[in-house]
């Protein structure tokens, strides 16, 4: 999960280009909360949360530096399901459109090439981090 995270975040800070599996996308969410939690409880351990809301300046500085790579896994898992990164914008709709971007989040992306990449389950991406390169 660390690998994941590590990928998406330093890897593919800003990067909207190409397809993310199930996996990048749901290890990184997972990660992405974790983190969260435990921001929230540091910022009630020292006091410096905003009133009554739970949670303070780490937990915002957190989320904060987040968005970019959040938004752009976001993207190219919609990528991987052959819909364009605008799709996102769906969730606006009330209820209804979070549910379906959920669905979308969710569902197994096109199997070959699409025109957004590569299938990305054809790489053995999780066997190549932390080998290194030549360049």
């Amino acid at each position: 999960m660390i690998e994941w995270y590590k990928k998406v975040v330093f890897e593919n800070y800003a990067n909207f280009k190409g397809r993310a599996r199930r996996s990048e996308y749901w290890y990184f969410v997972l990660a992405n909360f974790l983190v969260l939690i435990v921001a929230a409880v540091i910022d009630n351990i020292a006091g410096i949360t905003f009133g009554p809301v739970g949670y303070g300046f780490i937990y915002m500085a957190y989320s904060l530096a987040t968005i970019l790579p959040n938004l752009a896994v976001s993207v190219r898992r919609l990528h991987d399901v052959n819909k364009s990164g605008w799709f996102i914008l769906i969730a606006l709709i009330p209820i209804i459109g979070a549910i379906w971007l959920l669905v979308l989040f969710c569902t197994e992306g096109d199997r070959g090439t699409n025109q957004y990449g590569a299938d990305p389950k054809n790489n053995d991406e999780i066997g190549e981090i932390g080998v290194k390169s030549d360049y």
